[in-house]
């Protein structure tokens, strides 16, 4: 028996009997490092290594200025301008959910932290609103995922760091496809909402009510334009601008809508610490990355799939199932650490840019935010409106067709991607 499969049978044994995946990861490395006799301290020191990057910090800082701006009252403003901006039509209080979300995501970076932060507020609405739960649930588990593709994005983040390319470029390379993918999921809402005739109570959009939104939420707009605004202008690193909104956060919290207080910057303190807890998995498949190179597995990689085609196109595809069906019971941390090591050289060999397979990289595992049995964003939109997961993952089936359509789209048409990081730094080398 090849030491390979031994490590495969040894990784999903260890999976379907239900242990946490970095004890999972974990055993496997540790197997896989006693079959080729390498001494144990790879992961010891591999575990130091993964954990010391400085650009790693911006994890945990993007997810706490993102609470403290939920629960500091600017998420609810964000709401109001969205609400003002859309009116009232058939499906609105939906597309205000996706809109909403889409500017939450320019904050939070993470998936399940916008799902929850803007679901808290607009599933009741819809529910009051006349839509079906699980159909209100659905929209805004699928909206939520948008938080790990418009920057900042925690992801990206981690792909940037593993494959060692430009969290700047990537993160201006999510723009394009994020607008794509929430216009998509826009257009999902609207035709599913007016042939179940929700919504379209209260009043039609006009622009009084809509510029007094405005100016109320004007401290909430301006986060997303310092944050970025501040990366592209050189102001400073995206880590150092993570630094900066939690202290925006902190201060338009307290001095100016004073919603901020001790219990809940304690509040969202805990939340940082639970969400970010999962970093935990970086040593583990960092180690188990790294020993892929020691059996070939990429070249085995290249080879069995340029076996079948070398149409980068296809070759896209092929990649974007085997991600959609592992993102189905992995976490999408260890998904990108784990086979970003097994696929970006292929993807390079074929002369696909790292900068597209990382965006690409990351709608897959909005997809397995959207999956069972794991779907982390279905989990989050189930406890905010108290119906069961399995309700949700029906619901949830036309969102998965939008986003899995935008995927196409983008490997079609590569340059949505790459012209905005190609035009502000310049064509990559």
């Amino acid at each position: 028996m090849s030491a390979l499969l031994i490590l495969a049978i040894a990784f999903v044994a260890l999976t379907v009997i239900g242990t946490p995946l970095f004890v999972a990861v974990g055993v496997t490395t540790a197997l896989a490092l006693y079959l080729i006799e390498i001494p144990y301290t790879l992961m010891a020191q591999t575990g130091y290594s993964s954990l010391t990057p400085f650009p790693l910090l911006t994890i945990p800082l993007f997810v706490l200025a993102g609470r403290l701006m939920e629960v500091g009252g600017m998420a609810n403003r964000m709401i109001a301008i969205a609400t003002k901006l859309v009116g009232a039509y058939r499906g609105s209080m939906g597309l205000v959910t996706v809109f909403a979300c889409m500017l939450f995501a320019a904050l939070s970076g993470s998936g399940p932290a916008t799902t929850a932060a803007i679901g808290s507020v607009t599933v009741p609405a819809m529910r009051k609103d006349g839509y079906d739960v699980p159909f209100a649930a659905a929209i805004t588990a699928s909206a939520g995922a948008l938080g790990s593709l418009i920057p900042p994005s925690n992801l990206m983040i981690i792909y940037g760091l593993v494959s060692e390319t430009s969290i700047p470029r990537l993160f201006l390379a999510g723009l394009i496809p994020g607008f794509l993918v929430t216009v998509l999921l826009m257009i999902t809402t609207y035709i599913i909402a007016r042939k179940r005739g929700y919504g379209g109570t209260g009043h039609p959009f006009s622009w009084k009510p809509f510029l007094n939104a405005a100016w109320e939420g004007k401290w909430s707009i301006g986060a997303p334009v310092l944050i970025l605004g501040g990366i592209y202008g050189g102001a400073f690193t995206p880590t150092e601008a993570a630094g900066v909104a939690v202290f925006y956060a902190l201060f338009v919290g307290l001095f100016i809508y004073r919603e901020l207080t001790v219990e809940k910057i304690v509040d969202a303190l805990r939340f940082t610490a639970l969400l970010t807890g999962i970093l935990i998995l970086l040593t583990p498949t960092l180690a188990f990355g790294q020993l892929t190179a020691f059996y070939d597995v990429p070249t085995a990689v290249q080879q069995g799939i340029t076996s079948i085609t070398e149409n980068p196109i296809l070759v896209m595809l092929l990649i974007g199932v085997f991600y959609i069906f592992i993102g189905t019971f992995m976490e999408s941390l260890a998904q990108i650490v784990l086979f970003t090591a097994v696929f970006l050289p292929l993807a390079v060999s074929l002369g696909i840019d790292p900068v597209l397979f990382g965006v690409f990289t990351v709608i897959t595992c909005e997809i397995g935010f959207l999956t069972p049995p794991l779907g982390a964003n279905l989990t989050v939109a189930a406890r905010i409106s108290g119906v069961s997961m399995e309700r949700i993952s029906v619901a949830v089936l036309p969102f998965i067709l939008a986003y899995i359509i935008g995927m196409v789209i983008l490997i079609l048409i590569p340059d949505l991607t790459l012209f905005l990081p190609d035009w502000v730094y310049g064509a990559a080398k």
